[in-house]
């Protein structure tokens, strides 16, 4: 489902260590300095921002072979969430001295980067629009299919690993109403709920 954003041999060529991080361990925090290039070998890591009252809301969820995290790098910028690990996992680390030495040394990595930026603004500004204009069913129908036009399996049904909790955290909305909004949906046979676990 998820391609390898930059090869690990190519990584650890250039000093990449891979580092064991244990399920709801912290890889960095909201307005820690970037120093680091950060790739999942395998695992889950969400990036997250926390409202006062103590709820999230999700930036992101980043699966095998994605990199996160890596914009404030480019721009000497404080992280602007915090990278929780979902699960035990397994995290390439590269130092930012030779993360900037090895895309200046390799075109084709460069311009991966500027593709991934791209499609992340973009992703970002459809999220946007999304949550401005459009009702809880439209949202939740919006990221769902979002996730299948990611999916390269041809799986259908595809089966949405996601919790309840987790989907209100990405649109934005409370966990109630992502319940009741996906029991409607259901019955308007735009998703299917089987034993609990949610398909689109």
């Amino acid at each position: 489902m998820n391609s390898t954003q930059i090869d690990i041999n190519i990584l650890i060529a250039w000093g990449g260590v891979a580092k064991k991080f244990r399920k709801n361990q912290i890889v960095f925090s909201e307005d820690d300095i970037a120093q680091f290039y950060y790739q999942i070998i395998e695992g889950q890591v969400k990036l997250i921002n926390l409202h006062n009252d103590g709820s999230e809301y999700i930036q992101g969820i980043f699966y095998d072979g994605n990199g996160f995290g890596e914009p404030p790098l480019f721009i000497n910028e404080k992280y602007p969430s915090t990278a929780i690990v979902q699960k035990d996992s397994i995290i390439m680390v590269l130092s930012k001295a030779s993360f900037f030495k090895m895309i200046e040394d390799d075109p084709k990595i460069q311009f991966n980067f500027l593709k991934i930026f791209a499609q992340k603004i973009y992703n970002k500004s459809i999220t946007a629009r999304e949550l401005i204009h459009n009702t809880p069913d439209l949202k939740i129908l919006g990221f769902l299919h979002s996730i299948k036009k990611k999916d390269d399996s041809n799986i259908s049904p595809l089966l949405i690993s996601h919790t309840r909790q987790e989907i209100a955290n990405l649109t934005g909305l409370r966990v109630e109403t992502v319940i009741r909004t996906l029991k409607k949906m259901e019955n308007k046979n735009q998703v299917q709920i089987i034993n609990r676990k949610l398909y689109i």
